[in-house]
């Protein structure tokens, strides 16, 4: 049985609500927003590459957040990490190395890496801050901020590709 991405329930932005839920809200609708763009494909169809010369495909753009989910909350925790799909040696692996047969694991990891960051930032203030690695002092309300900014370029990217797959389009 070849596996196929699962429907997804986007949950509603916030119109109105405190600074905290206003960011985290806009951050899980991007969040299942980059879900939905993948929903009904097939491992196959998930690795596609359809916006040439561009190399990037939906199951590369979910493996990448994840591995932007993990390493911006780690930073700002101040906790250790490694990528999940990418290496020093192979620094584009997260889009560039997903394979079929790995879609269902990759996305079981996204979601995964999804709950581990709200898990993480959940203990520190907008107004914790951390040094990145280029030497910056960061807030954790940047954090939230440039996590949303980044879903919605890479959202833009899968409206691109799905719509080239299958004439598939949404917001």
């Amino acid at each position: 049985m070849t596996w196929v991405a699962p429907d997804i329930n986007r949950r509603s932005e916030p119109f109105v609500a405190g600074e905290r839920e206003m960011l985290q809200g806009w951050l899980d609708w991007h969040r299942d927003t980059l879900l939905w763009k993948c929903r009904g494909l097939t491992g196959d169809q998930l690795v596609k590459r359809t916006v040439e010369p561009a190399t990037l495909s939906l199951l590369g753009l979910v493996r990448h957040m994840a591995d932007v989910e993990r390493s911006w909350s780690h930073r700002a925790a101040g906790i250790e990490f490694k990528g999940i799909f990418y290496t020093d040696d192979n620094p584009d692996g997260d889009l560039h190395d997903g394979v079929p047969e790995s879609a269902e694991a990759d996305f079981e990891t996204f979601r995964a890496e999804c709950a581990k960051a709200d898990e993480v930032l959940a203990d520190l203030t907008l107004d914790a801050t951390f040094i990145s690695s280029r030497g910056n002092e960061i807030s954790v309300r940047w954090v939230y901020t440039h996590m949303i900014e980044e879903y919605a370029r890479h959202n833009g990217h899968a409206d691109l590709i799905r719509e080239r797959l299958d004439g598939v389009t949404g917001d």
